[in-house]
């Protein structure tokens, strides 16, 4: 059984690859917050999850993760997996959802912030018995300090929602699963383009006569980020078919592979840090806005302590002492 993308998969992702070189490069991270958005909605982007009769592919996740890993090697800024991933599952009829024209934004459950809820038309909020939907006009928002620049958060205040319809608790996990292997494989782009910008630096960086990435000790911590990365990006395929599928172990794996692309995203983001040196956090150096993407996708839709509990108590039962 062979389980790699299909050569359509692939021929997505770089046709979005493609469009984001062009329309999203890193200068326009720093004054723009809908960079690429336009061009990706003509490409039928923001459709690939809706349904053929809204107008949609009709496609599963698993169908369009390289192309969302795209997006997180892009560091595309607004509100990506909530519009392109989420919305398509619970606002399927929405007329102008495959066409791109509009962006949602998500407030998870137990998280005080919503990101980019300043670009968004409407506002899907999660509770325990399911969604509300809160019209752009009805929402008051805070800004609120966040360590990554294009990805702002903000404090949401509202008094008019509706209940989304036919929302129930029994279709909120569903799509807060498939938000958590988007934003995964997100991170597994971000880490993508860490290593590659990092290991094209430790090229040309020269000490003592030499590049740095003659050194062994660079050498190893590249490896050890790539090694991560490589076992990371697997677990997120893996999540996304238990996703399409419903299979009952679809929370475990979905955890697994928010746990591993994190972690994996945080240590191309360490490596990066260490190998640049200071210059790493100037404002000048594009490799900044990679650092701030990794730092808060590793912590969106639960962090990696949360979901490797999840997973420990999937596989023990919620018995420190079985194995399994």
């Amino acid at each position: 059984m062979n389980f790699g993308f299909t050569d359509e998969q692939l021929a997505l992702a770089a046709t979005v690859r493609d469009v984001l070189r062009a329309h999203c490069p890193p200068a326009a991270l720093r004054s723009e917050r809908r960079a690429g958005w336009e061009q990706l909605a003509a490409l039928g982007f923001f459709g690939l999850l809706v349904p053929p009769e809204s107008d949609g592919l009709g496609l599963g996740l698993a169908d369009v993760l390289p192309a969302l890993e795209e997006t997180g090697r892009a560091c595309l800024p607004g509100p990506v997996v909530e519009t392109a991933v989420v919305a398509p599952y619970l606002l399927p009829d929405h007329p102008k959802l495959a066409s791109g024209a509009l962006r949602v934004a998500v407030l998870p459950p137990g998280q005080a912030y919503a990101p980019d809820a300043d670009l968004a038309d409407l506002l899907l909020v999660a509770r325990d018995d399911g969604w509300r939907l809160v019209a752009r006009e009805s929402v008051r928002l805070v800004p609120r300090t966040g360590t990554d620049p294009c990805r702002p958060v903000f404090e949401v205040a509202f008094e008019e929602s509706e209940e989304l319809g036919g929302s129930d608790s029994s279709k909120a996990a569903p799509a807060l699963r498939r938000a958590t292997v988007a934003t995964a494989a997100q991170l597994i782009g971000v880490a993508r383009e860490l290593l590659a910008v990092t290991v094209a630096y430790a090229r040309v960086r020269t000490q003592f006569g030499a590049a740095i990435g003659s050194f062994q000790a660079v050498k190893h911590q590249l490896a050890d980020a790539a090694v991560a990365v490589e076992f990371a990006a697997p677990l997120v395929h893996r999540a996304a078919l238990s996703v399409d599928r419903a299979v009952e172990s679809a929370e475990r794996d979905v955890s697994a592979a928010k746990a591993a692309a994190g972690e994996a995203a945080v240590l191309a983001a360490r490596v990066a840090l260490q190998v640049h040196g200071a210059i790493g956090y100037t404002e000048e150096l594009d490799l900044r806005f990679w650092l701030a993407r990794a730092w808060s996708l590793s912590a969106a839709y639960g962090t990696t302590a949360a979901h490797r509990e999840r997973v420990r108590t999937a596989l023990l039962g919620g018995d420190p002492r079985r194995w399994p």
